[in-house]
C-alpha cells in the first residue's frame, strides 16, 4: 500500500524517476518468474506467457507496451488425440541495445540481434540478424540500423534533457511555427 502511494507522489512530482521506479519494480517481478534480464531496461506491460523461464533479455533493451512472447506452439492442441502429452517450446532470446515496439509478438525459437529495432506491430517469427530494423507480419528486414540512424538524424530533437512542460513548449511552437499555413487554425488551441 505505502508503495502504491508514493508512485503516485511521485508520478505528480517527477515523471522520470516515477517511470525508472515501475521499470525496476516489473524488473524485480519478472525476474521471481524466470526472465533472466540484463542492466539499462525499460519493460512496458508485456506478456511473457506461460514459459517466462526461457526468456532471455540483453542489456539496455526496451519492450513496448502489449508485447507478447510466445515459448510454446499451441497448435499441438490439433494432435492431442494421436499423442495426449505433446508439447513444443522454444526459447526466445533478445540481444543488446534492442527495441522491441508496441504490439509486437516474439514467437517461439527466435534470436533477435544486437543493436536491432522491431517495429510496433511485427510478429518475429524467425531470427533477426544484429543491426536489423524489422517490420510487418511476418516482420522482414526494412533496413540496417546505420541506415535507421542516417535517416532519423535528420529528422531529431534533442529534447530528452527538457522536462514534460519544456518539451511541450518546444514540440508546439516548432510544429505551429513550420505548419500555420498548411493547417489553418488548427494550432491556435495551442498558442497559449
Amino acid at each position: 500500500m505505502l508503495i502504491k502511494i508514493y508512485l503516485v507522489l511521485l508520478k505528480k512530482i517527477n515523471r522520470k524517476k516515477y517511470a525508472q521506479k515501475v521499470y525496476k519494480l516489473r524488473e524485480k517481478q519478472l525476474k521471481t518468474l524466470g526472465v533472466k534480464i540484463g542492466e539499462d531496461c525499460r519493460i512496458e506491460n508485456a506478456k511473457f506467457g506461460s514459459e517466462p523461464y526461457l526468456i532471455t533479455i540483453g542489456n539496455h533493451v526496451t519492450v513496448g507496451a502489449n508485447v507478447q512472447f510466445v515459448t510454446h506452439d499451441g497448435g499441438v492442441w490439433i494432435l492431442r488425440e494421436k499423442y495426449p502429452d505433446i508439447d513444443v517450446f522454444g526459447p526466445i532470446e533478445i540481444g543488446d541495445n534492442c527495441f522491441i515496439g508496441i504490439n509486437s509478438i516474439i514467437m517461439p525459437n527466435v534470436k533477435i540481434g544486437e543493436n536491432s529495432v522491431v517495429a510496433a506491430g511485427s510478429i518475429v517469427t524467425k531470427n533477426i540478424e544484429a543491426n536489423s530494423i524489422v517490420a510487418g507480419v511476418p516482420a522482414r528486414l526494412i533496413r540496417k540500423t546505420a541506415d535507421y540512424e542516417e535517416k532519423v538524424l535528420r529528422n531529431a530533437f534533442h529534447t530528452k534533457k527538457l522536462n514534460y512542460g519544456e518539451k511541450k513548449s518546444f514540440l508546439v511552437k516548432h510544429f505551429y511555427q513550420n505548419y500555420k499555413k498548411e493547417q489553418g487554425d488548427f494550432y491556435k488551441k495551442y498558442e497559449n
